[in-house]
């Protein structure tokens, strides 16, 4: 198999990086986007160091014109292909303070951010993306959407946006049948990035409740990404939200230290999903 081709964007830190790295384990050529260099080269230079090929490209999400250029150096690189985009993009709202305040008390710059980026970047990047995954007949596009779909979690514009993230998935699932490319969205549970890997470091064992023992690393999304890549039966997921702890567990997929974190189905009210 040649080798594969992946953007994974707001892979300068945290979730992104970690899935950046995954691929890279895996073989896979990965374009990485934020709109610095520093520590998105950093990534890139990971991302090789694993034995994939890592490409930073400075892009802010919230300009069309950017977004549009990225793909195109994409197409022109990698002669049209593109195998996976895993959206994940996001970024704070001004005056960012851990989402102490209610809606009413935010301003309404806010929407900029968390629906601006956390939304409408993604449903740009899915336009392009899909025009090149079409026309090859595959390709998968992952959503990372939270939990905050089915419960209140952080403010209302963060949980509008993720619940948006899942029903675009659904309905791109409805007009990509049949092209042989398939659209999910991801539910990660807490998530053990560089900030609660703060928290640990100072002898904290939970976060709002959650504890941290179990939470899962970046790079074990990533290891559940590419698990659904790899699966040749990926359509019959086309149009799902996914829980990525349960989704583990069906690819037997483990994080790096061997663990199976938890799923947090139970603790934001259960149910289906879509």
């Amino acid at each position: 198999m040649s080798t594969r081709i992946a953007l994974v964007t707001g892979a300068s830190r945290s979730v992104g990086k970690g899935i950046a790295l995954a691929l890279g384990s895996a073989g896979w050529t990965v374009y990485v986007t934020a709109r610095g260099a520093g520590p998105l080269d950093e990534t890139a230079a990971a991302v090789t160091e694993r034995g994939g090929r890592g490409i930073a490209v400075a892009c802010d999400h919230r300009d069309d014109a950017q977004i549009a250029a990225l793909f195109a150096r994409i197409a022109d690189e990698q002669d049209g292909r593109l195998d996976l985009l895993v959206n994940n993009v996001w970024a704070a709202p001004k005056g960012f303070a851990g989402f102490t305040e209610k809606f009413w008390q935010r301003p309404l710059t806010d929407w900029d951010t968390l629906i601006g980026v956390g939304l409408r970047a993604h449903y740009v990047a899915s336009v392009h993306a899909a025009q090149l995954m079409v026309a090859r007949g595959s390709g998968l596009i992952a959503n990372i959407s939270s939990f905050g779909t089915r419960g209140h979690l952080h403010s209302v514009l963060y949980g509008v946006s993720k619940a948006g993230l899942d029903k675009m998935a659904a309905d791109m699932a409805v007009e990509l049948a049949g092209t042989g490319v398939s659209a999910v969205s991801l539910w990660p549970g807490l998530v053990k990035n560089e900030v609660m890997q703060g928290f640990m470091d100072r002898g904290l064992d939970n976060f709002q409740g959650f504890p941290l023992a179990n939470a899962e690393t970046p790079e074990f999304i990533g290891r559940v990404i590419a698990a659904l890549a790899n699966d040749p039966e990926i359509g019959a997921r086309s149009g799902h939200t996914l829980i990525t702890a349960e989704t583990a567990l069906d690819y037997s997929v483990t994080d790096i230290e061997g663990n199976q974190p938890d799923s947090h189905r139970d603790l934001f009210g259960g149910g289906p999903l879509y």
